[in-house]
């Protein structure tokens, strides 16, 4: 898997996110420079958890459509004799 890269916009936004986090839960002020690089942490040290589990999200819903499928052809299936 390559590393994960966020656009600019998504960056902002994520950066905004946690700037918001902190001043209202945490009462602190997390500046520009301090934001980008726990945004940074999270991507690298957190970020494969998050995605392996849409992985597995992904994988789970798939095999669940294909069970149905399996069933709907079943259920085409002509009477012989």
């Amino acid at each position: 898997m390559s590393p994960v890269q966020f656009s600019q916009a998504e960056k902002s936004l994520l950066i905004d996110k946690l700037q918001r986090y902190f001043s209202r839960e945490l009462d602190q002020e997390l500046e520009q420079f301090d934001a980008d690089f726990l945004l940074d942490f999270f991507t690298k040290e957190l970020g494969a958890v998050y995605y392996n589990r849409g992985l597995f999200d992904a994988q789970t819903l798939m095999s669940q459509k294909l069970e149905l499928i399996s069933e709907q052809i079943v259920e085409l299936e002509l009477p012989v004799g």
